[in-house]
C-alpha cells in the first residue's frame, strides 16, 4: 500500500506532526510505501518529495506576499497544482491528512477526488467546528457559542489571539470552507483521537455522524517494561508555554507550597510572563529548563515523580500523557476535554478540576503521600494502560483495517 501523509509542516512542530511522522515510520517499517506532502518551511527536514511542497507564508517572496498569504489562507492554488503532479508521479492508494486548515487548505480535496483517492482525516483539534480551534474566546473562557454555524462570534468574541482582524479572517475562512469544501462532502473517514473529540465534532456538525469513523488514541513508538525509580522527587510540566496550557495555575500551586519541586520544560508566548512570576515571588522551587528533546527529554520524564497536565482548554489526546505513561510516569491531569479518558483517577494518576488551584494542590499532596509500594503500582498501571491503548501491536491493525475499508470500496 502507498500512503500519502499530508501535514502543514515537515518538522516536529507539535503533537500532530509527531503522530504524522511516527505513523509514516511505522508504515514503512511494516512494508508500506509512504509519500509526504507539506508546505515549505525553513525548519523542514530534507525530503525526497520537497519538490512538490508549495510555498508557505514564511517562504513566499515578492511585493504581493501579504495578498497571496491572505488568499492562500482560503485556497492554496499552488498546493492544488503540486498535489496533482505528485499524484500523477507517485500514484498513492490513500491520503491520510493530519493538518490542513488555513495553510495547505481544502484546495487539495477536489484533486484527490478527481483521481479517486480516498481521504481519511485524523482530527487533532477542533477546526472543523471552531474557527479558533480551541473553544476558547478572547478572554480565555471556554466557549461553544458558534454552535457549528454562528462563526461570526469568533470575531465578536475576539477568539484568535486577542486580535480582531485574525478572528475575522478565521471566521470568514470557516464560512468559505463549509460553503465550498465542506469536510463532510470530501472526507471519506474520520479518525478521532478521543471520544470527547468525536462527540463535540458530531454535536456541532451532525452530518459527519454518517461518515465512517474510528476512535484511535495516538500511539507510542516504545513502552518500557518497568520504571527506573527516582532519586529527586520532582513534578514536571513539559509542553508549550501558552495560556490555554494552565501553566500559570500550576505555578500558583507551587507558589503556595514552595517546598514542592517543579520543573518546566518548553517554550512559548507566555514564557517571559511566567519567568517574571517566578522572580517576583522568589520561587526557587521552580526551574525553567527550556526546550528539550530526544534522550534529554526522555530522561526528565522518566525520572519525574509525576507529570502534571493542567490544561484549561479542551485538550484532545495529549502526547504528553502518552509519552509519560510509556515511561512509567503517572500523571496529574485536569478534568477537561479528552484528558479524563486516559488519566484514570487513583490508578494511573489523579484528576483535578481544571483551573482550580486548591484542588490541584490537594492532588499533589495526595501524590506525595503515596507509599513506595503504592507508587510502584501507579507506575505499573501507566505502563499496562499504555500497552493496551497506545501500543503499536494494537494501533497498527486498527489503522490498516480502517484504510482497507476505503480501498475495498
Amino acid at each position: 500500500m502507498k500512503v500519502l501523509l499530508i501535514d502543514v509542516y515537515n518538522y516536529n512542530k507539535g503533537g500532530a506532526e509527531t503522530v504524522c511522522f511516527n505513523t509514516g515510520k511505522m508504515l514503512k517499517e511494516l512494508g508500506h510505501q509512504v509519500v509526504y506532502f507539506t508546505l515549505k518551511w525553513s525548519k523542514n527536514t530534507p525530503s525526497p518529495y520537497s519538490k512538490y511542497f508549495p510555498e508557505s507564508k514564511e517562504t513566499r517572496k515578492g511585493p504581493m506576499k501579504g495578498v497571496k498569504n491572505l488568499v492562500n489562507y482560503f485556497y492554496h492554488f499552488e498546493a492544488a497544482r503540486n498535489m496533482e503532479q505528485l499524484i500523477k508521479d507517485e500514484q498513492p492508494d490513500i491520503a491520510h491528512i493530519h493538518l490542513l486548515w488555513g495553510q495547505i487548505t481544502p484546495s487539495v480535496f477536489p484533486v484527490l477526488k478527481k483521481y479517486d483517492i480516498p481521504i481519511v482525516f485524523t482530527v487533532h483539534d477542533y477546526r472543523i467546528v471552531c474557527p479558533a480551534y480551541t473553544f476558547r474566546d478572547g478572554s480565555g473562557r471556554i466557549c461553544e457559542d458558534c454552535k457549528g454555524r454562528y462563526f461570526y462570534k469568533c470575531f465578536t468574541h475576539t477568539c484568535t489571539k486577542g486580535d480582531k482582524v485574525m478572528s475575522a479572517v478565521m471566521a470568514a475562512e470557516q464560512y468559505f470552507r463549509n460553503c465550498f469544501f465542506n469536510p463532510a462532502k470530501y472526507i471519506d473517514g474520520f479518525i478521532y483521537v478521543s471520544y470527547f473529540s468525536k462527540e463535540i465534532q458530531e454535536k456541532y456538525m451532525p452530518v459527519v455522524r454518517q461518515k465512517t469513523n474510528i476512535v484511535l488514541y495516538n500511539f507510542s513508538t516504545s513502552i518500557v517494561a518497568e520504571k527506573n525509580f527516582f532519586i529527586d522527587k520532582y513534578f514536571l510540566f513539559f509542553g508549550r508555554l501558552s495560556y490555554e496550557k494552565g501553566v500559570k495555575t500550576l505555578m500558583e500551586a507551587f507558589r503556595r507550597k514552595n517546598s514542592y519541586q517543579l520543573r518546566i520544560v518548553g517554550t512559548g508566548p507566555l514564557e517571559s510572563e511566567l519567568k517574571d512570576f517566578k522572580e517576583k515571588h522568589d520561587l526557587n522551587n521552580i526551574k525553567f529548563l527550556g526546550y528539550k528533546k530526544g534522550e534529554e527529554l526522555v530522561s526528565l520524564v522518566k525520572n519525574a515523580y509525576f507529570v502534571i497536565v493542567p490544561s484549561e482548554w479542551y485538550e484532545n489526546n495529549p502526547m504528553t500523557i502518552i509519552e509519560s505513561y510509556s515511561l512509567g510516569t503517572p500523571v496529574i491531569g485536569a478534568q477537561i476535554g479528552g484528558i479524563p479518558e486516559i488519566v484514570i483517577d487513583n490508578s494511573t494518576g489523579f484528576q483535578f478540576k481544571s483551573g482550580n488551584v486548591d484542588n490541584l494542590l490537594d492532588k499533589i499532596e495526595q501524590a506525595l503521600l503515596l507509599s513506595n509500594e503504592e507508587y510502584e503500582l501507579f507506575s505499573q498501571n501507566t505502563i499496562d494502560f499504555a500497552k493496551r491503548n497506545f501500543g503499536l501491536t494494537n494501533y497498527y491493525p486498527k489503522l490498516i483495517n480502517f484504510y482497507n475499508r476505503f480501498l475495498n470500496k
